[in-house]
């Protein structure tokens, strides 16, 4: 891809952001007039009494706009972890989800909420126990012999299945009437509940997460050479991995905080970021977040307004995810050999 064509791409990428933000900001159970926002809800100009139009303020300031700004951070955090990861692990199969984040995270998530109301306590456990999760995906593959992508893999494997599993017993601990309903749906993943309060406390930390790695984007392609090379050209390179992986799992662990199980999205997108762009990180990884945002935007427009009841995000990506990544792993297999 020529630089002309790069920022063209980004221009266009950024361009729907904008559009479907709009749109999003005024489809919904309450219709929102199209100019609302455009017009500051005045009550006069929209033809409305000034209750109507203070109803039409509040519906898009404090439930709208949080939850598409979560929806277009958590898009951009789970495409930019797994583009990262790939590269890091030269694996295009690795995911957030593949090597245990997600697992460990939603089980720190459901630990926290089941021993506290407060939504810092169950961040906090997402975040250590994602970090924990990737960790023992990190030590199987050292501790055994063999090729150590496949061993990273298999690691991976045996992490998510135990944080599985200890998410189980949370289950069955929890209260039938009050906390495992809670947990069941929140798993299931949606952005249903974000509040702005929740939304401005950790998307921050997302967006800032999500700028350090496309920062790093130049050490990823130095990594994806593999460690001696690495090292050969000066790079530390267990310092630097270590870093990445830290920033990938707090991102990742905290869209789990605040939408619960999302999966395929950080092992699908990066695969049509890098049809688009090639695998040079320094490009892959912004077109990467971006197509990310639009991506789980769009998807989360469609399970509140497609549906008489709204249908959990992380079911609808499931269901799109699983044959669109058939298709775009058939085109994209001869990029990697």
């Amino acid at each position: 891809m020529t630089p002309t064509k790069y920022r063209l791409t980004l221009f266009l990428l950024l361009a729907i952001i904008v559009v479907t933000t709009y749109v999003s900001l005024h489809i919904g159970t309450i219709s929102i007039p199209w100019s609302a926002v455009l017009v500051g809800f005045d009550a006069e100009t929209l033809d409305v009494a000034p209750a109507t139009a203070d109803t039409f303020r509040t519906v898009v300031s404090q439930i709208r706009l949080p939850r598409v700004l979560t929806a277009l951070l958590c898009g951009a955090a789970l495409a930019t972890s797994g583009a990262a990861y790939q590269s890091m692990f030269m694996n295009p199969l690795v995911s957030p989800a593949l090597l245990g984040v997600l697992a460990g995270a939603a089980f720190g998530a459901s630990l926290g909420m089941l021993i506290s109301n407060n939504i810092l306590v169950a961040q906090f456990f997402a975040f250590g126990f994602g970090i924990a999760a990737v960790a023992t995906a990190v030590m199987l593959a050292r501790f055994f012999p063999g090729n150590r992508l496949i061993m990273l893999i298999m690691g991976g494997v045996i992490s998510s299945s135990l944080f599985t599993s200890l998410l189980s017993v949370i289950k069955f601990v929890a209260d039938t009437q009050n906390e495992l309903p809670a947990i069941v749906y929140w798993l299931m993943g949606g952005f249903s509940a974000v509040s702005s309060s929740a939304a401005a406390m950790v998307l921050p930390f997302v967006g800032i997460g999500i700028v350090l790695i496309i920062a790093m984007s130049g050490y990823l392609n130095v990594l994806s050479m593999g460690d001696e090379e690495a090292a050969s050209l000066g790079v530390d390179v267990k310092r630097i991995r270590v870093l990445l992986i830290v920033i990938t799992t707090l991102i990742s662990s905290l869209t789990v905080a605040l939408g619960g199980m999302i999966g395929w999205v950080g092992l699908m997108i990066p695969h049509i970021a890098r049809m688009i762009c090639g695998p040079d990180n320094r490009r892959l990884l912004p077109i990467s977040a971006l197509i990310g945002a639009i991506y789980l935007l769009i998807v989360d427009n469609i399970c509140r307004t497609a549906f008489a009841g709204e249908i959990p995000i992380g079911i609808m990506t499931s269901l799109m995810g699983v044959p669109f990544f058939i298709l775009v792993l058939s085109r994209t297999e001869s990029r990697w050999n």
